[in-house]
């Protein structure tokens, strides 16, 4: 344990990191003592993950310059054996997707009981009894069970929350958390917070929490620290740097939370027919039947129960609830993506299944996905990816009417030759985050769509590109009128975008309204606990 309660547990001092002669962190100086719990701000590229993986020494390629003291002695110079043992054992982290991070051929049991043996020095027996300890202990049901499990055969909660028994199993004095709940639901994130603050509690560790997520941070931190570019640029208690800001930038991150002002006025008594309507929606999934009964029985597992909703032109209903609600195989019905029950219309037109049927349909109701790096084929270039569904549609256009199009529509979403000369030739690998949702969204908006379902639209954005989109999204709407199917864990997003919100549990409706009813009103106890991740404050 730390010698002198009085000084730092760790403490960065002038510490500088550089990959190829070219320095991407300046100068860092942070304190962290024990029991202490710190959040390190700011947004994608500004150190933030760099800075934690550089306590560890787990940049092999990076210079480190300064000093990173731990009770007092310099991790930089420590021998590799050293710091071998401190890794995990004295100072652990949880990374973002716990998926990568987890041995896919190890079963979740036994890497945490490897790190009981390699730490602690227990016997398999012992060690494997405190894994299951460890995986009770975060919230895991049965498990002696999930012991046995292989990381994909758990829940994005679950194989989180193994990860964070890992983590902690050794019992470290610091833990470090990069962006541990990104990737979870709202209700989820506050779950894994409160466990950790938990675990933080019982064990005395200290914690320096990585994110992009002022949120979490409100919810979690004791002291907040922001980093712009690589530089420390406010540190203070989280009720100093979040009710008086310094400096511009941390100003900007907590100026960033979606607005609702530039929303589109659409009456709740409008004389308009819908233009998508369901009733009795169901959606099915067939399961495998073991051995001699598959010959007789089919087996289904219901993911939507017979839902009945609308959307009214240039309206958004906004689609809230936890991984496995139905959000999903409701969006995908919708695009007529997969078979479904009941009845779904888009002004009295429904899918078919037929493609030479469905063309003119697929052409009224477009997608934009979560993720701007996956949804984009890296082998063509911006100009093939937003003319493909022109080339589709619209066969009989030339080259030059296409290229027309294509042009005004990327600066309709704030991409503009003027600003890239050489736009429609460079591949979507050169822009950032925020630019590849734009030319996603450009994809969608270049055949004149009547509903856009958008998946998640901004989970993978910084809180200010966020802003930015949510901001796009709007002005989109009220120029071209469109209608918006919104897919969406964030309630900041559906307080800023939905006029109706539909809230899904188990694949039922568990409540629907206007946005003002269901987002600060809500009747059911389901509701109440998602909107609990995200105060209104």
């Amino acid at each position: 344990m730390n010698a002198n309660p009085s000084q730092p547990l760790l403490e960065l001092k002038d510490l500088d990191v550089a990959f190829a002669g070219q320095s991407v962190v300046h100068g860092v100086n942070l304190s962290i003592r024990a029991g202490e719990r710190v959040a390190l701000v700011g947004e994608s590229g500004s150190g933030k993950s760099v800075t934690a993986l550089s306590v560890l020494r787990l940049l092999e390629s990076a210079k480190l310059t300064g000093q990173v003291l731990w009770q007092g002695r310099d991790l930089l110079q420590q021998s590799p054996a050293e710091m071998q043992r401190i890794r995990g054992d004295e100072i652990a982290m949880i990374f973002q997707e716990p998926m990568t991070a987890l041995n896919p051929l190890m079963t979740v049991g036994q890497q945490i009981s490897e790190v009981l043996q390699l730490k602690k020095g227990l016997t398999r027996r012992d060690a494997d009894a405190r894994a299951v300890q460890w995986l009770l202990d975060t919230g895991i049901d049965d498990p002696r069970r999930r012991f046995d499990a292989y990381p994909h055969q758990l829940s994005g909660g679950q194989r989180q929350r193994a990860m964070m028994a890992m983590a902690v199993a050794s019992e470290p004095q610091l833990l470090l958390a990069d962006e541990p709940t990104t990737a979870l639901d709202a209700s989820l994130r506050l779950q894994m917070l409160n466990l950790l603050a938990d675990l933080q509690q019982k064990t005395g560790m200290a914690v320096l929490l990585i994110t992009h997520d002022l949120a979490l941070v409100r919810h979690f931190a004791d002291h907040v620290a922001v980093m712009e570019k690589g530089r420390m640029v406010e540190q203070g208690t989280l009720s100093e740097v979040f009710a008086r800001p310094q400096h511009p930038y941390t100003q900007k991150l907590l100026d960033s939370r979606p607005s609702r002002e530039g929303l589109v006025h659409v009456s709740a008594h409008s004389a308009a027919k819908p233009l998508l309507e369901a009733k009795a929606l169901r959606v099915r999934y067939p399961m495998a039947v073991p051995g001699v009964r598959a010959w007789f029985q089919k087996n289904h597992f219901t993911a939507v129960h017979d839902v009945d909703f609308s959307i009214m032109p240039g309206s958004t209903l906004g689609v809230m609830g936890e991984s496995g609600s139905g959000k999903s195989s409701l969006a995908q019905a919708v695009l007529g993506l997969i078979p479904f029950d009941g009845e779904l219309s888009f002004g009295g037109q429904a899918w078919q299944n037929i493609p030479a049927r469905d063309k003119a349909l697929r052409r009224r109701v477009q997608v934009v996905f979560q993720d701007p790096y996956g949804s984009l084929s890296p082998r063509m270039t911006v100009g093939e990816i937003v003319s493909e569904g022109l080339r589709l549609h619209h066969g009989q256009a030339s080259a030059s009417q296409i290229e027309a199009q294509v042009v005004a529509t990327l600066a309709e979403v704030g991409l503009s030759i003027a600003a890239f000369p050489d736009l429609l030739s460079r591949y979507p690998h050169s822009f950032s985050g925020g630019q590849r949702q734009r030319i996603a969204l450009a994809r969608a908006l270049v055949v004149g769509p009547d509903l856009l379902v958008l998946d998640e639209p901004t989970s993978a954005l910084d809180v200010t590109v966020q802003k930015q989109i949510l901001k796009l999204l709007q002005e989109l709407q009220s120029k071209r009128g469109m209608a918006y199917l919104l897919i969406t864990h964030d309630i900041d997003v559906l307080r800023a975008m939905a006029h109706q919100v539909m809230v899904l549990q188990g694949g039922r409706i568990a409540e629907a309204g206007s946005a003002e009813q269901v987002l600060y009103e809500p009747r059911h106890a389901y509701t109440r606990s998602l909107l609990a991740a995200f105060p209104n404050e």
